[in-house]
């Protein structure tokens, strides 16, 4: 939040909290200036393309820095446990391989978590289950046949979730733009529903290039540079 060319972003990342609020979700944080807390909410009101009727969704987990090794995040989980008494379980989307901006899978898995579902390229659904009886989450099918209408150039979905993307979708994206000669496209999503049926299990942010998916990291000039060479290959 420091970061003053995040500040539109903070904005509007705590409007859509407010509103996310009164559709039941909680916000947790240590008592510190550190980035240590947990987001989470009726996966029924999840901003991501899941099926998973009476879980409890985790939004955004994380613990930076030094404090990380204090057993916080084992406290912030439990109360997301605690809070989801009566529910099916908890849900969470990670990958399998340690990525930006999603929580790792290992500390799921230490906590009891397991992979229930995939979506490309390395999106994996973690869940952890209160009830066996009850029905595994999974992707919906937009999620995993990734489609974008009018993909030509790039395609950029984002939200007013953070990572705070309002900067990056602005003038890194038309510096791109500039400097490659290509359409880019930005696909802002405002709704729950149009999340829920997004082409991507990442909604806060993911690129498309010809209609294939690239990258759920926040693209800059810098990074597409390095980017252009791959992008007739897989993405993984």
């Amino acid at each position: 939040m420091s970061d003053k060319k995040a500040q539109h972003g903070v904005s509007l990342k705590k409007e859509w909290l407010a509103c996310r609020f009164q559709e039941g979700l909680v916000f947790k944080k240590l008592d510190a200036k550190g980035k240590v807390f947990i987001e989470y909410l009726p996966a029924e009101n999840a901003w991501v393309p899941i099926d998973a009727p009476n879980y409890t969704f985790i939004n955004c987990f994380w613990v930076s820095g030094s404090y990380k090794g204090q057993g916080y995040g084992a406290q912030l989980l439990q109360e997301c446990i605690r809070d989801s008494e009566g529910k099916a379980g908890i849900v969470a989307v990670s990958s399998h391989k340690k990525r930006p901006y999603l929580s790792e899978k290992s500390y799921y898995v230490k906590h009891g978590f397991e992979v229930c579902d995939t979506a490309p390229p390395y999106f994996e659904l973690l869940v952890k289950r209160f009830d066996p009886d009850a029905p595994l989450p999974r992707f919906k099918e937009s999620a995993k046949q990734q489609i974008v209408a009018d993909g030509d150039g790039l395609v950029v979905l984002y939200t007013d979730q953070c990572p705070f993307t309002d900067h990056y979708t602005g003038e890194e994206l038309d510096a791109i733009e500039q400097a490659y000669g290509i359409p880019v496209k930005r696909v802002k999503l405002t709704t729950k529903e149009q999340a829920q049926n997004a082409p991507s299990a990442f909604t806060t942010y993911s690129a498309f290039y010809n209609g294939r998916f690239v990258t759920h990291e926040i693209l800059t000039k810098a990074k597409f540079d390095k980017l252009w060479n791959t992008l007739g290959e897989p993405q993984g």
